[in-house]
């Protein structure tokens, strides 16, 4: 999924403070005047990284009659992997580097962008509710510019009392994931808990940590997390307590060890300067014809792609200031 905003701030991020935070989702349409609307909690002014992951959407669950469903034309990204999880429906993904796939309930689909990718994003013709949620992490300075690469998983779901987990990345509760991630160890995994349920999980303590909830009323060691938002732990926990209060709960729990570098991030692209921000632009708008190729312009970062696709989506205009480091 792209980054629709049409003046989408650069976002520079570091490591936080220690110290618990409820980070309430911010309503972001994705274009059009039918356009989903989804809820961001990732990146924000008071959290802009939680280990790895540097955005989170949450969406739905939209009738797909009355939003049109995630119809996200062809985009670029680099520098950062997308992790693509549902609750409800279906979506087709799209790649540059010739992969296709469709990610359904239970299961994730994992593109790790590197030197450079460009996909699209539709809900399948089928899909009347679509619900569901999109992240992204930050692929360190060391894997950054690796080739594109591309993974689908279902991981087999781990039952408990009155509980249901599944492991889309990382290892959680005897549960270890496949997928490579390119990134410091990081941690994806979707919770059902039934009404009064209790789960106690073991956590690595060197990881930050990150609750959503999508539904439910659910408690987090004790203090209650509000629907939709994002629970923020810090390092140096090495368990959590989950708890269902009088309605069942799904949530999502994200983690990873800290990242330690800082990254600028601005539409889809993550970088470390203005500079390399700038060139990932003006390649793109050279690829996709909606601007001249600059001076020296490499081989194409973003491509080939098939023919017969929607038209691609233009860059917006950089900020008319650097992109510079903040905080």
């Amino acid at each position: 999924m792209t980054n629709l905003d049409a003046r989408p701030e650069e976002v520079v991020c570091t490591e936080g403070g220690r110290g618990p935070q409820l980070l309430p989702p911010r309503d972001v349409p994705l274009g059009g005047p039918r356009a989903m609307t989804v809820r961001r909690t990732l990146p924000q002014r008071r959290r802009s990284l939680i280990g790895s992951w540097c955005f989170l959407d949450h969406y739905g669950p939209d009738p797909v009659s009355a939003s049109g469903g995630m119809r996200v034309a062809r985009h670029p990204h680099t520098g950062l992997a997308t992790v693509s999880l549902l609750f409800t429906g279906a979506i087709a993904h799209q790649d540059s580097a010739g992969y296709r796939a469709i990610v359904r309930p239970g299961e994730v689909n994992l593109m790790v962008a590197g030197r450079g990718i460009s996909h699209q994003e539709f809900s399948t013709p089928d899909t009347g509710l679509l619900h569901g949620v999109q992240l992204w992490y930050a692929l360190p300075d060391r894997t950054r510019h690796t080739a594109p690469t591309f993974e689908h998983y279902a991981p087999e779901p781990v039952p408990g009392p009155g509980s249901l987990l599944r492991v889309y990345l990382g290892a959680l509760a005897g549960s270890v994931s496949p997928v490579r991630t390119h990134t410091p160890p990081l941690l994806a995994a979707e919770i059902a808990l039934d009404a009064g349920a209790r789960l106690e999980l073991e956590v690595d303590p060197a990881f930050e940590h990150g609750v959503l909830l999508d539904a439910g009323d659910l408690a987090l060691d004790g203090d209650p997390v509000p629907a939709d938002h994002l629970a923020y732990l810090p390092p140096g926990r090495a368990r959590l307590v989950l708890e269902a209060g009088s309605l069942p709960v799904r949530a999502l729990l994200i983690g990873g060890e800290p990242l330690g570098e800082r990254i600028v991030m601005w539409w889809n692209f993550v970088g470390r300067s203005h500079e390399e921000v700038a060139s990932y632009r003006a390649a793109w708008q050279a690829e996709i014809g909606a601007e001249p190729a600059p001076a020296g312009a490499a081989d194409p970062r973003f491509g080939p792609y098939p023919e017969g696709q929607p038209a691609p989506l233009p860059a917006p205009a950089l900020p008319t200031v650097p992109l510079r480091p903040r905080g």
